[in-house]
């Protein structure tokens, strides 16, 4: 199953500070809790779930590598495990607990006394007065082998919205400035009350005066109607860090349109595609490069120029060498982007047979034709067809 969105999980925004995250997350624990929904399969799941994204949020250095690189920066593609390797089928509630001893007051089970570990955290509170988020934008960047093994530097011409200049953002003109929401006194919600037939019931919503904010314009700037934003263009910068791959998702915290009257910023996706190089080919972060050996190379021996990311090198050929055989360059692959090491180049050798012969080229070979040499031994037989099957395997 495809995993969620970590700030979805916990129902916090990307700016959301680590005390905004930790009072998401008991509230979620609370909700999802083993000893409130006893035998409830399904709220057990999402009480995992919201500890694996608690975990990733509440660290300063794993949130920037998920805000960066998704799930597939936490030790996985997304949907195939998380920073738990696979948290939520593999890890069990007494793991959780001891990992969040701080959350749960140290218990290592239940709730024990009234959710005592999750003491002073009540429902209600005030409400949050709503600021608008712009939204995120998605831009493709295409990458060669030698970008992806270095790390590259990307520039991008974006239209999008931006801050109005003339109002500063604040879709105010001039003086005339925000004031008060007359319907919601600036609260930014409004409390209904609707008569069912289990009595009264009271329903909190969003101010559709001021549409959350809590504020409303006085006189709105002639330049963008009071909205705050315009139509503009940015040049981002962005720094793609070597050994991403294709389909990885890149993401610019901030970048994404501007959100109106001073808002939050959306955020910048960036899609990576790879060019498909003439010579090599990735399987992961090693490479390969198919060999193919004239006759007399591989039964002679000698030496074959081997194209690398960083130029052609030579490499050594055994006299008999055999179809099959895989040469192995260490260090010549690409680098991880967890930074966990670099993968190698493979060389896969096969040997070229020529399909037409003059009469001197075949009487040579009809006289070698008799020698044993020419003639292949058991061992060998065994040896190039073991490794013709293990491909089927």
């Amino acid at each position: 199953m495809e995993k969620r969105d970590y700030y979805e999980v916990l129902e916090v925004e990307k700016t959301a500070s680590v005390e905004e995250i930790k009072k998401a997350y008991r509230k979620k624990a609370i909700q999802y809790h083993p000893d409130k929904n006893p035998g409830d399969k399904v709220a057990e799941e999402k009480f995992k779930e919201a500890a694996e994204a608690y975990d990733v949020l509440s660290n300063p250095d794993k949130r920037a590598r998920y805000d960066q690189f998704g799930h597939a920066g936490m030790g996985g593609a997304a949907g195939n495990g998380g920073p738990f390797g696979g948290f939520s089928g593999g890890m069990s509630m007494d793991d959780i607990f001891s990992m969040f001893g701080d959350i749960f007051g140290g218990h290592s089970g239940g709730f024990g006394g009234g959710f005592s570990g999750f003491g002073g955290f009540g429902g209600g509170g005030a409400q949050q007065q709503r600021r608008y988020r712009g939204s995120d934008l998605r831009v493709k960047v295409k990458l060669n082998l030698k970008e992806i093994s270095t790390g590259v530097e990307k520039k991008f011409k974006l239209k999008k919205y931006v801050p109005c200049s003339h109002c500063h953002g604040t879709g105010a003109e001039g003086d005339g400035g925000a004031e008060t929401c007359p319907t919601c006194k600036g609260s930014g919600t409004v409390i209904r009350n609707q008569q069912t037939i289990l009595g009264t019931m009271q329903t909190r919503t969003t101010c559709p005066t001021c549409g959350g904010e809590g504020k409303v314009i006085k006189n709105k700037c002639k330049e963008c109607a009071g909205e705050g934003i315009v139509y503009g263009e940015e040049v981002v910068t962005v720094n793609i860090p070597k050994g991403v791959a294709e389909g990885m998702q890149l993401s610019m915290g901030g970048k994404g349109n501007a959100g109106k009257h001073n808002g939050v910023p959306g955020d910048l996706l960036i899609l990576v595609e790879e060019e498909q190089d003439k010579e090599l080919i990735r399987d992961e972060n090693d490479l390969i490069y198919n060999l193919l050996l004239s006759f007399p190379t591989a039964a002679l021996g000698g030496a074959v120029e081997i194209p690398t990311i960083d130029g052609k090198v030579k490499v050594k050929i055994e006299s008999g060498t055999q179809p099959g055989k895989v040469l192995r360059l260490r260090g010549k692959g690409l680098p991880n982007v967890n930074g966990y090491g670099t993968g190698d180049l493979l060389v896969n050798v096969s040997v070229y047979v020529p399909e037409t012969l003059n009469k001197e080229e075949k009487k040579a070979l009809e006289e070698m034709e008799g020698s044993d040499n020419f003639k292949p031994n058991t061992s060998i037989k065994e040896k190039i067809f073991k490794k013709f099957k293990s491909l089927f395997d």
